[in-house]
């Protein structure tokens, strides 16, 4: 098992058909309605990551973690963030530790001077996530936060925007989690 940090920028087309179809493949037993943004070789779903950690082995890949630097709003507070999505690991390694060797993201982060790592899951995942991140003290776990964000794509039928209630995941990277605002709506 081999990881390797990569730039969007780096990426080639074979590169981005390869993800499309581990996506496709991991996020698809979740219901065809998660694999579908990763048709055509699309390899992202919403924001294209600037920066991503990709595990690879003798079958392809196996494991993706994706990072995008951005300022979002904690109720009123702006803050630097890099937002960490696109996380998978091929469903025939699940349960093996895989997602542990991810933590190479850590100073990757440090050397992009952001003050937190920034992620959201679906309550489904809590339980996963505390077993991942959360018994480990790599970060905090907070259920109940709305998020408001911008659809990737606009429809004439649906508002631009949408509002969920997930599981905030803060990873403290250049400061304290003490200084992550108190604010339970992020735009």
């Amino acid at each position: 098992f081999q990881l390797e940090v990569r730039w969007e920028n780096e990426l080639q087309l074979a590169d981005h058909i390869e993800l499309s179809e581990f996506f496709r493949k991991s996020y698809g037993p979740t219901g065809a309605f998660n694999a579908q943004p990763f048709e055509g070789g699309r390899s992202w779903a919403g924001a294209r990551p600037e920066l991503r950690i990709i595990g690879y082995d003798n079958r392809g890949v196996a494991a993706h973690l994706g990072l995008l630097r951005r300022c979002i709003k904690v109720d009123e507070v702006d803050l630097l963030v890099a937002e960490l999505g696109l996380y998978a690991v091929r469903p025939d390694l699940e349960g093996l530790g895989i997602s542990h060797s991810l933590r190479v993201m850590y100073p990757v982060l440090q050397q992009l001077d952001v003050p937190f790592g920034f992620g959201t899951v679906r309550p489904a995942l809590e339980k996963h996530l505390t077993r991942l991140v959360g018994r480990q003290k790599l970060a905090t776990l907070t259920p109940g936060v709305r998020v408001r964000s911008t659809r990737p794509d606009v429809y004439l039928n649906v508002p631009p925007t949408r509002i969920e209630e997930v599981i905030l995941v803060v990873f403290p990277i250049s400061r304290a989690i003490s200084e992550w605002p108190t604010g339970t709506f992020i735009d």
